[in-house]
């Protein structure tokens, strides 16, 4: 800083100053501050110095704090000065450091809007997200509509694995550690909107804003959960309970707000996929739910509250082992 001998604040004229108290004006604390044309000099070991405002000095005009000393507050070495081998006599909490507690993040805003490294992109019905084998080098966050998973086996066979809505995630594999392939193919079932947000943008956000992971980290939890009751479906449900829990999960009956009864189109070959069966067996199974009133369809398959009482009471006639009519299947 530039040693000014013969400056003092008491020669700087009224109109061009104002001053600040400091602790005192002993030549040893921060003493009066006068503010002239974007700068402001003060008195220090029997010398005045002149400099642009510091952010620090300028908040809390009555602390002992210098320039330079915000430097060593934060533990990094001053880089000139006479202010070296001070140490600084001002207490650590005024200083002005950011809080991300207080952040203006808003997630549902991020996930609604393109920006760097995250593009919209709409998808029509039987386009690909992913394929499997794919790089793993982004996440697509569904706006809208519907989509699914399926994985193909070395032999051909394609399953399909789950369903996916508006609000879920696709492709979350790969913020894993070690960036790999895709294992599963994501196919847009209806006209689906997207956000497709950049492996490092997604994981940079992470990072930066709690309320972004705490979202995501709640989001991961109801997956693993869904998962976990898909596979104790599987081990131990009957086939036609399988399916009446799939068409209630599809009609989103259990989330919150108005549920959508009307599934989107698809075959009863998923159907079977899905449930572990043969679409013959589909076929009965819904021409049954038909009968009994669980479900309708005229074009599009409409889900029913009653059938409800598949899954959580269990509730139907006893004739699971009854062949299905020929005659009955599409």
């Amino acid at each position: 800083m530039p040693h000014l001998p013969d400056a003092h604040p008491s020669s700087l004229s009224n109109t061009d100053q104002t001053s600040a108290p400091g602790e005192s004006d002993d030549g040893q604390s921060l003493g009066k501050f006068s503010y002239n044309l974007g700068k402001f000099s003060y008195k220090r070991f029997g010398r005045e110095f002149t400099s642009a405002p510091d952010e620090a000095i300028l908040n809390y005009p009555d602390c002992s704090i210098r320039p330079d000393e915000e430097r060593i507050l934060k533990g990094l070495p001053p880089e000139r000065g006479p202010f070296a081998t001070t140490k600084p006599r001002c207490n650590k909490e005024k200083l002005l450091i950011p809080d991300k507690n207080n952040s203006t993040f808003d997630p549902a805003a991020f996930l609604a809007s393109a920006g760097l490294g995250r593009r919209i992109v709409k998808l029509e019905p039987r386009e690909t997200f992913f394929s499997q084998g794919d790089p793993t080098d982004s996440v697509f966050y569904l706006q809208s509509g519907r989509a699914k998973l399926t994985v193909v086996s070395q032999f051909g066979k394609e399953a399909t694995i789950t369903l996916l809505s508006s609000g879920d995630f696709v492709g979350e594999e790969s913020l894993a550690a070690v960036v790999g392939l895709r294992l599963a193919t994501a196919t847009a079932v209806n006209t689906c909107t997207a956000l497709k947000i950049a492996r490092d943008e997604m994981i940079r956000v992470m990072h930066d804003e709690p309320a972004f992971a705490d979202m995501f980290l709640k989001f991961l939890l109801t997956r693993s959960m869904r998962t976990q009751a898909d596979l104790v479906d599987q081990l131990f449900n009957s086939s036609e309970k399988r399916l009446a829990r799939i068409l209630l999960i599809m009609a989103e009956f259990g989330k919150p707000g108005e549920q959508e009864t009307f599934i989107p189109p698809i075959t009863q070959e998923t159907l079977a996929d899905m449930i572990g069966t043969t679409r013959s067996r589909v076929s009965f199974f819904m021409n049954r739910f038909r009968k009994l009133g669980f479900i309708s369809y005229d074009g599009r398959i409409q889900v029913h509250k009653s059938l409800l009482n598949v899954v959580l009471l269990d509730q139907l006639p006893g004739h699971n082992s009854q062949k299905p009519d020929l005659s009955d299947l599409p």
